[in-house]
């Protein structure tokens, strides 16, 4: 049989991440995003940072927001070697812990169109949208499903013991 029309599937025969996870943890990651290039900036490194974050409350949210969405990046990186056993039960439940980073993500969301009064912002504008599709994927993916299932005890085991 050939299996090669299947396209997510490694060449160990376990599910990839699906790109729009990346684009998910990089979303929710945002403000670690922002502060790690403005450390590139000689001049002024809170240049960019007040570019994107005004306010240094929204910056320090978004920050807080973004600690759990590098976490689920390293079990992403934890799954794709298989080599820290420990992590898997974790791994497992990561989608449960992603649903929580969204929420709060909606909740910092929230706070900050109040705290504007509720006075239209482009920014905040495609925060939502984002954070919508980003709900919609996660409630109806298969795939990432079946991603945050398929790091299996039988995949740590010796090959003597399979």
């Amino acid at each position: 049989m050939n299996f090669s029309h299947i396209t997510w599937l490694d060449d160990r025969g376990h599910i990839k991440p699906p790109l729009f996870l990346y684009l998910i943890l990089v979303f929710l990651a945002r403000g670690w995003c922002i502060f790690i290039a403005s450390l590139t900036q000689f001049n002024d490194r809170s240049g960019l940072v007040r570019l994107f974050y005004p306010e240094k409350s929204n910056f320090i949210l978004a920050l807080i927001a973004g600690v759990g969405a590098v976490l689920i990046y390293g079990l992403v990186i934890a799954e794709r070697k298989r080599t820290w056993v420990v992590l898997r039960p974790i791994f497992n439940r990561s989608a449960w812990f992603l649903w929580a980073l969204l929420v709060l993500d909606g909740v910092f969301l929230f706070q900050r169109v109040v705290h504007d009064n509720f006075v239209f912002n482009i920014g905040y504008s495609l925060d939502a949208l984002f954070l919508f599709w980003s709900v919609i994927y996660v409630l109806k993916s298969k795939r990432l499903h079946y991603y945050f299932a398929d790091w299996t005890l039988e995949d740590n085991l010796p090959e003597a013991a399979k």
